[in-house]
């Protein structure tokens, strides 16, 4: 069994757009960027991913500099290659051609030593579509409440 430490999550992501598909990828690094992962300073918030030249990119995921580092600390929302396989681009880029669905982080997490990024295909919701989900989930939690008052 492989063990997962998540340390980052984008709950916009899940708030703004419905998810499809997701895919697991590794991620280009310089190691004082991954000991600041470790440490938890990941802000996931507003980044997605772009297919450039058959290669993926992550752009605006925000890596804080690590503090004991160097004076040769990259810069915090520089952009970042993502690996996937060959396979795998060729099937995202088909899917993101088609109008509205875009490439979105929505969680960061170390499996064994490597730092793993989860992409998801995502299509964008509306405002319409944002009320009633939280209409949904508003409903559930009081069925909830009353469902555990009887027990």
């Amino acid at each position: 069994m492989k063990k997962e430490k998540i340390v980052a999550t984008n709950k916009k992501a899940y708030h703004d757009y419905f998810i499809e598909d997701t895919y697991e990828a590794g991620i280009q690094l310089v190691g004082s960027e991954v000991k600041s992962i470790r440490l938890g300073n990941v802000n996931l918030k507003d980044s997605f991913a772009i297919i450039k030249n058959n290669e993926v990119f992550l752009l605006n995921a925000h890596i804080s500099p690590y503090e004991k580092g160097s004076h040769y600390n990259p810069e915090p929302k520089r952009t970042r290659k993502l690996l996937l396989h060959k396979q795998e681009i060729n099937k995202l880029r088909a899917k993101i051609e088609r109008k509205g669905y875009t490439l979105v982080v929505t969680k960061m997490y170390f499996k064994q030593a490597l730092v793993k990024v989860e992409l998801a295909l995502a299509k964008g919701k509306e405002m319409h579509d944002k009320r009633r989900a939280l209409k949904e989930k508003q409903l559930n939690r009081e069925v909830a409440r009353a469902m555990s008052q009887y027990r």
